[in-house]
């Protein structure tokens, strides 16, 4: 993979892959804002915005955004994370330019009509409303909420429905002007184009934007911190993540912490799923992955029970973990590991969907994209020792937590240890 990188005249980052093999094109605009770079008050704002970027700008309503890209048959998306916002379109070759067309102005012309804002809000709040009927996705948000409480990782992503029920276009625009800056965008292009041609187009649509305030760098503060949650809520199952500290993102542990998730709960074939789901029939769902930020991360093993098999799954799980230090790894199963990731790794990156993103993320979080070489031979060069030295970091006696939701109270929870 041969990767173009450049810089507008602005501060925005543009980082292109050429794919001449293929007949489509994926583009992306990613900007280094979400829901941690925000305070409290205003919690669910990153979100709101990116809702209000579809809902129309000066020349276009949003069934003209829609009906533009439908006819030319492209895929217009975006998402919000706790660390950054993604706008992307896959479109074919001969219609990249759409594309781009339609996603810079919504970028740099949003409307942010306050009638929009109004309808937008309640469909926010039903969107809330779904994650609170969503076990699995509550658990998750309530672990995050407990281990960095008061920090910036402990808000969610969608915010609460009180905050979200006072935003008005006046804190929207303001803190769109505020965050939304050159110097944390990276438009990111991969797909059957000339590099030097697309490079003029992006010019051409993102040259001229630019803030009146230089851009400041957002501080982190947060921190891991052993704690236990509980949401009570009346459901068939009782659902429970687990939680230790781990690794920032970017570093060399990375590729240690693939391998050890991948063995302990990250498949069918992993240590979680043969003895919870496969030997004792106790969960449907059962997995362990890591979450990583700019300044910590958080491993987590989730998994859905009946409330009378808690305690038994629960019990098991945490002989799991002492399990993978008596029973180690062996070299046999480190090299099929090894493989399995290095397989899907490379799999993954046969659309150019997956590629924008693989040197998006890249280039916006780490300042760098990683060649595809370089990660493999990474994946490689992970031992044993390496990996039961990251194993010793993460599975720390007294550095365990756990969330739960369901039929459940706080007390359930606090007699269990590591």
């Amino acid at each position: 993979m041969i990767f173009t990188k450049r810089k507008l005249d602005n501060g925005i980052t543009v980082v292109m892959e050429e794919i001449p093999f293929v007949r489509s094109v994926s583009f992306g605009c990613w900007v280094k804002n979400g829901s941690r770079n925000e305070d409290r008050d205003v919690n669910g704002v990153s979100h709101f915005i990116e809702h209000m970027l579809f809902k129309g700008t000066e020349k276009r309503n949003a069934r003209q955004i829609a009906d533009e890209m439908d006819a030319v048959g492209g895929q217009l998306n975006a998402y919000t994370t706790k660390e950054y916002t993604c706008f992307y379109a896959r479109t074919l070759d001969t219609h990249w330019g759409v594309a781009l067309d339609i996603i810079s102005d919504m970028f740099l012309n949003p409307k942010f009509d306050e009638a929009d804002i109004n309808k937008e809000r309640n469909v926010i709040i039903e969107e809330i409303n779904m994650i609170e009927d969503s076990p699995e996705d509550l658990v998750h948000d309530l672990l995050e909420s407990c281990v960095f409480s008061g920090l910036d990782l402990s808000l969610p992503v969608l915010g609460a429905k009180d905050t979200v029920a006072h935003f008005d276009r006046h804190i929207i625009k303001n803190f769109y002007r505020d965050k939304f800056h050159p110097e944390n965008t990276v438009i990111a292009l991969a797909g059957n184009v000339r590099p030097d041609d697309a490079y003029e187009q992006i010019k051409r649509a993102f040259g001229a934007f630019g803030r009146e305030k230089p851009y400041k760098k957002p501080e982190y503060g947060s921190s891991y911190k052993p704690d236990t949650a509980v949401k009570e809520k009346d459901i068939e199952q009782v659902h429970i993540s687990i939680g230790f500290p781990s690794i920032k993102m970017g570093t060399d542990d990375s590729y240690p912490l693939l391998i050890l998730n991948t063995v302990f709960g990250g498949g069918m074939s992993s240590r979680l799923f043969q003895k919870i789901r496969e030997e004792h029939g106790l969960s449907y769902a059962i997995y362990s992955h890591n979450a990583s930020f700019s300044d910590c991360g958080l491993f987590a093993i989730n998994a859905a029970l009946a409330a009378d098999q808690a305690d038994q799954a629960i019990t098991l799980i945490l002989e799991e973990i002492k399990r993978l230090f008596s029973d180690r790894i062996t070299v046999d199963t480190l090299r099929k590991t090894k493989e399995q990731i290095k397989s899907n790794y490379v799999l993954s990156l046969e659309s150019s969907s997956s590629r924008m993103s693989s040197i998006g993320r890249s280039e916006l979080m780490l300042g760098r994209i990683l060649p595809q070489e370089e990660l493999l031979n990474k994946v490689d060069a992970v031992n044993l020792e390496i990996l039961y030295e990251l194993a010793d970091r993460i599975f720390v006696p007294g550095k365990m937590s756990m969330a739960a939701v369901g039929a459940v109270t706080s007390g359930d929870l606090k007699k269990y240890a590591l």
